[in-house]
């Protein structure tokens, strides 16, 4: 469902500062002191109504995690999730992803999710997916040693297309699959496109990648 575009949802958006980060230049390397804590920070580039982070943070309280997303209607809803949920270890950065490497110093981030990015199809647009090697190559700058991506897409021509990227910016494909259901993983997280996509017998292709 496509959400309409709401006037008012900045200025919600701004009550809550404590959770929604409009500055976030100024936590650059000092992201553990905004958490209050030394956990291991996990982002997600785009993460729409928030239902696969908001989970992940549910789950793993041991866990920090950072969801980018541009667009404040989409913001607001999974904002309420976040304080439904009453949430401490997650906030909401609204921020162009193309400009990541400009929030986080080198080696920040354990782990990196892209989940159904735009996969802008036109050969031309090419340098605009969030998959490309100049975006591959700003993170490989920002995970930890040990940090990893974990990429998700119903999108087969993406995926291939990914699938040669990860491998030219020299990340180890630690798992690849091409039908993430029947793959069966339980610790597998859905979204609410993944869920969509999957009662419509779409199959979704799944890599997880770590910088080699």
């Amino acid at each position: 469902m496509r959400i309409r575009h709401k006037p008012n949802a900045l200025p919600e958006l701004q009550k809550y500062n404590d959770k929604v980060i409009f500055n976030p230049h100024q936590f650059k390397g000092k992201w553990h002191e905004l958490f209050g804590n030394q956990n291991p920070i996990n982002i997600e580039l785009g993460m729409g109504r928030g239902q696969f982070i908001t989970n992940h943070a549910l789950n793993n309280p041991d866990k920090n995690y950072i969801g980018f997303e541009k667009k404040n209607e989409v913001i607001i809803v999974a904002l309420r999730k976040v304080l439904d949920n009453q949430l401490n270890n997650i906030v909401i950065v609204p921020l162009n992803v193309m400009y990541i490497e400009e929030v986080f110093e080198k080696g920040e981030i354990d782990t990196i999710y892209l989940n159904f990015s735009d996969p802008w199809p036109k050969v031309r647009h090419a340098k605009r997916r969030l998959t490309h090697r100049l975006f591959l190559e700003k993170y490989k700058q920002l995970l930890s040693p040990k940090g990893h991506i974990e990429f998700k897409t119903d999108n087969r021509s993406l995926f291939d297309f990914s699938l040669l990227e990860f491998e030219e910016c020299g990340f180890e494909l630690l798992d690849v699959t091409y039908d993430l259901k029947a793959l069966n993983d339980p610790k597998n997280v859905t979204t609410e496109y993944e869920e969509k996509f999957m009662e419509m017998g779409i199959k979704i292709n799944r890599l997880i990648a770590k910088v080699n």
